[in-house]
């Protein structure tokens, strides 16, 4: 389930390529703080996914409802 989560949600990314050679801007719409900037297309999608990873895990311990990407939600219940 987590790993659907994170593929649905790195598909809906966008990425710009940014002014003056500085490399590659993406973003998450909907995931609030999460982006990334990279040299390279790849390492712009290598450290977002590190950053929806964190957003992920500080979510959950925070209790947070995290956006559902295309049909897939992620959500953690209490287990007594």
């Amino acid at each position: 389930m987590i790993q659907q989560y994170l593929q649905k949600a790195m598909e809906s990314a966008h990425y710009e390529l940014l002014e003056d050679d500085e490399g590659f801007y993406g973003e998450i719409s909907g995931a609030t703080g999460v982006w990334a900037t990279g040299k390279t297309l790849e390492a712009c999608r290598t450290e977002l996914l590190e950053v929806l990873e964190e957003w992920i895990i500080i979510g959950i311990a925070r209790g947070h409802n995290l956006r559902q990407f295309n049909g897939i939600i992620l959500k953690v219940e209490s287990v007594a």
